[in-house]
Formats: structure tokens, C-alpha cells, sequence
């Protein structure tokens, strides 16, 4: 059925393209929403991801290569919306030091609104946030998380394994120590 769609909407078939986007927008959203830690931010970057399928369906050979390709589009399209995000930050607040005033940002209300877990995610660097998120919410092995980051093997696993640490430190909070660094004094 979904090969028969990417090929009608490789043709041209719009209603077609409809019909895979719809079944696709969810699972993308999700990933999104947990790479950039905010739902407008996440719409913009799907649709982004959305519009290049459209111009580039095309291009695509393999119709059943079309979840991987989608995947690879979304996060790519994550990685541009929070390159943008991160210059207006800096502009902004190299505008607000200049003007000498500071601006009042409610942090905890911000973190109110949101799960624990996509705050602890908040946490990481997007690069290892991008990679937790398409292997543990998408259940993808690390070579496809790297085929789609288009990075290699080991960069992927590696960033893996930076991101539970960083993980599992933001879990522990402040003055906790690591229950694996613990050693025990002979007495």
C-alpha cells in the first residue's frame, strides 16, 4: 500500500502524497518535538522536512526507502531550525546585554508545561539528543541512526554513549555522586 502511495506521489499524485504525509506526520512530529524541546519549533521543522519531500519525491528510486528518507529529511530540517534558533539567541541576548537590561524568562514555567524526560533531554547537546531520539522513541539501530545523521558508525555510537552519560548526570542531580564511581574503604 505505502509503496504504491510513494510511487503514485512520485508520479505527481498529490492526494497520494496526502495520504503518506498523514500517515507520517505523527511519528515525525515526535521525533522533532524531542530533538528541539518545543512544538512550534518541531511543526516548522516537519514542514520544512515536508515541503523538500514534495520537491525532491521525485528523486527518490527506492519507494520503500521512503520512512529512512523522510526520517533523514525531518532531523536534518531539526538541525537548520535549531541553527537559527541558536544565532536569534545570540543576537538577542548580545542586544539586551548592549541595552543593559535583562530579560525576564521563566524557566520554571517553561519546565512546568513539559514532561521530565524532555526536560532531562533538554539537557544534552542536540547531537547526542538527536541520536537518543532515533534509537530509543524510533527503536533504530545505531548504524541506521547513523546512516540518517549521515555520520559514521562510530560517531553515532559514541555520541550514544556521551548522551546516557550526560543523561543519567542530569538524573542524578547536583552533589550526587556515581553510584559506579563509589569505592568502598577496606576497614
Amino acid at each position: 500500500m505505502q509503496r504504491d502511495l510513494v510511487i503514485a506521489a512520485r508520479d505527481g499524485d498529490s492526494d497520494a502524497y496526502s495520504q503518506l504525509v498523514r500517515a507520517s506526520f505523527p511519528r515525525l512530529y515526535g521525533v522533532a518535538n524531542l530533538i528541539l524541546r518545543d512544538a512550534d519549533r518541531a511543526q516548522d521543522a516537519v514542514q520544512d522536512a515536508l515541503v523538500l519531500a514534495w520537491k525532491h519525491v521525485r528523486s527518490l528510486r527506492d519507494p520503500d526507502a521512503w520512512d529512512p528518507w523522510l526520517r533523514r529529511l525531518t532531523v536534518r530540517a531539526c538541525y537548520k531550525v535549531a541553527k537559527k534558533e541558536r544565532r536569534r539567541t545570540e543576537v538577542e541576548q548580545h542586544v539586551t546585554l548592549d541595552a543593559g537590561t535583562a530579560v525576564a524568562h521563566d524557566h520554571a514555567a517553561e519546565l512546568a508545561e513539559r514532561d521530565w524526560v524532555v526536560g532531562v533531554l533538554g539537557s544534552i547537546d542536540i547531537d547526542q539528543r538527536a541520536v537518543l531520539v532515533l534509537h530509543y522513541y524510533l527503536d533504530l539501530p545505531v548504524r541506521e541512526v547513523a546512516n540518517i545523521l549521515d555520520i559514521p558508525y562510530g560517531t553515532a555510537a559514541s555520541r550514544l554513549h556521551r548522551g546516557l552519560e550526560a543523561l543519567r548526570a542530569s538524573m542524578r542531580g547536583p552533589g550526587e555522586a556515581d553510584p559506579d564511581l563509589v569505592t568502598r574503604r577496606a576497614p
